[in-house]
């Protein structure tokens, strides 16, 4: 499972009715919370968090968390 698959399971979000309100495929919603690899776009994070009522900024934030610069040393 994918960090988005871990933080929707976590708010027990229905990834078909988020599919509804995006226009994301449930194909693409599977994509995106099963698949690794899968690369999640900017504007398709913004449409689920508009979709699940939360706010795009923290949610990259809680998405993101545990990414850093490399350090120059």
């Amino acid at each position: 499972m994918t960090k988005l698959g871990e933080y929707l399971a976590k708010r027990s979000v229905n990834k078909s009715q988020v599919a509804k309100r995006t226009g994301l495929t449930k194909a693409r919603m599977n994509e995106l919370t099963l698949t690794d690899t899968a690369k999640l776009r900017a504007e398709e994070l913004y449409l689920i968090a508009l979709a699940i009522k939360v706010n795009p900024c923290e949610m990259l934030c809680d998405l993101c968390e545990g990414v850093a610069l490399v350090s120059e040393s």
